[in-house]
């Protein structure tokens, strides 16, 4: 009306139908207001028996409506309810790492009290120290010596950049071919790692530092070089440490055992986890077991890539940092367990399925798993065969191996 009024046009004065309007206890909308007016008047009226007929409907309606909005407002209180009792625990959790586990972390991260806490999920906040911690340096880097890889990296990219062919020392035996492929891979890699955050792509705020770790590893580690999955690895830990602790984590983690066997392509070696993999997917899995064996659905096609970026890449980030969590504390057997703990999750459906579908499903894993669900599933995963534990069935496999290598006669069946 002011805004007329400024224009110099005439203010009309609300309809008698507006007056009414405000006095309803609810507004109709669409279809309820056809139900509810009075027809035009170049139409005949209502008869009263479908007035009053509309009317009851009218109210049907305004009690329905009520109902929802009760059972919404419900919905939404107790979903108010539950993320302040989970802020309150994270909380708690938080200040128990802080004050007491952190500061006595030699005497307590073995304790029974801590494992369950990890168990848990390790509060964000502290992550980084308790995985940098959990994974150790038994390589003793130094944020020097990540320095120096990163100034020999970034020379090596200046180098590649404008034709040059030095070769440094610790580089002999590994041509500027395979050097300049290496760098166009993880160029090619950092593009697709996390593509929906939209944080480690040209020009996002953690670009440079993955691309920094990653041609640090390769100054560091040229016998391994860059393999793909690295990067998500590396992102995930950049996600919780910086640049220079997160490559010292990075070293460390990709020196286990596993990770070497699977990023240096030792296929012996991978074929002995896979094995031993097997060994435990029988013991708690038998009828999906044998459901993969008659379809020829080997482990390889689905746990390389699992194995190759720790989850990162086939889980919810949320839950991959979770399975991290569990993974720094109980080591490469836990990998393992996971996935014989998401085979179990979807068992039924699995067991429905054909050798292509099984393995598009398992390449492709739901989006939306929730991480109750999946740990649930995990924890009833046991790794015990015939007594013996992961660790040790996985040493009986290798000394096999190694003797069916030297032609042992006893083994050749």
């Amino acid at each position: 009306m002011e805004y007329e009024d400024k224009a110099g046009r005439p203010s009309r004065p609300p309809s008698p139908k507006q007056n009414v309007r405000k006095n309803l206890d609810f507004e109709p909308l669409s279809t309820t207001a056809l139900i509810l007016e009075d027809r035009p008047a170049n139409l005949p009226a209502k008869p009263a028996e479908e007035a009053q007929k509309h009317r009851q409907q009218y109210e049907e309606m305004v009690v329905q409506a009520k109902k929802r909005e009760l059972k919404e407002a419900q919905r939404r209180k107790k979903q108010l309810e539950e993320r302040c009792k989970v802020e309150e625990s994270i909380g708690n959790a938080v200040l128990t790492w802080n004050n007491e586990i952190l500061p006595n972390w030699e005497t307590m991260w073995c304790s029974k009290k801590v494992r369950d806490l990890w168990w848990q999920g390790i509060p964000p906040s502290v992550r980084g120290k308790v995985w940098s911690l959990a994974i150790g340096n038994e390589l003793n880097i130094t944020h020097e010596l990540f320095d120096i890889c990163l100034a020999r990296a970034k020379e090596r990219w200046r180098s590649l950049s404008t034709g040059g062919s030095e070769v440094e020392n610790e580089d002999a035996g590994f041509s500027a071919a395979d050097r300049e492929a290496s760098l166009e891979l993880i160029k090619l890699d950092i593009s697709r790692t996390f593509p929906n955050l939209c944080i480690f792509q040209q020009g996002g705020p953690y670009h440079d530092m993955l691309h920094s770790i990653l041609g640090a590893y390769t100054c560091y580690r040229p016998d391994v070089g860059y393999v793909q999955g690295m990067s998500f690895i590396a992102a995930v830990l950049i996600l919780n440490l910086d640049t220079a602790d997160a490559f010292i984590a990075f070293s460390n983690l990709l020196n286990k055992p596993c990770q070497m066997a699977f990023f240096r392509v030792d296929h012996g070696l991978m074929l002995t986890y896979f094995a031993a993999f097997e060994v435990f997917f029988e013991e708690n899995l038998p009828k999906l077991f044998a459901h993969f064996k008659k379809n020829n659905l080997t482990a390889d096609i689905y746990l390389i890539d699992w194995i190759f970026t720790l989850y990162s890449k086939s889980l919810p980030l949320d839950l991959a940092c979770r399975i991290w969590d569990v993974f720094c504390r109980d080591g490469e057997e836990f990998l393992f367990r996971t996935a014989l703990g998401i085979l179990k999750l979807f068992e039924d459906i699995l067991t429905r399925m054909d050798f292509i579908h099984s393995a598009q499903f398992l390449t492709r894993l739901p989006e939306d798993l929730p991480a109750d669900d999946v740990f649930a599933a995990i924890s009833t995963v046991q790794m015990q065969s015939r007594n013996k534990k992961w660790a040790q069935v996985l040493s009986a496999l290798q000394k096999d191996s190694r003797e069916m290598e030297k032609g042992s006669p006893s083994l050749r069946h």
